[in-house]
């Protein structure tokens, strides 16, 4: 018995550390929301929509929160998007 306990255990470590070893395949874009002009990042791994469907798709699709960060602050600055 505790031949397999000890065997479960090593298989859960590995399975864990197959887990965190592979990289996260997320991807955000930007919406604008149509009435206020108002920009947010959209995680793509979301399953819903944003409510309300007052919105439209306002970039393409970067790999990282952070190249979304930077898409957010140019469409800022260049006037394509409000605060």
């Amino acid at each position: 018995m505790r031949r397999i306990s000890m065997l479960c255990a090593a298989a859960s470590l590995a399975v864990t550390a197959f887990v965190a070893a592979s990289p996260a395949e997320a991807s955000y874009h930007l919406i604008r929301w149509q009435d206020s002009g108002f920009c947010q990042i959209w995680d793509e791994a979301v399953p819903t929509t944003p409510w309300p469907a007052g919105y439209h798709r306002a970039s393409e699709t970067v790999p990282t929160f952070l190249d979304a960060l930077v898409l957010k602050d140019n469409a800022l600055k260049s006037g394509h998007c409000s605060w």
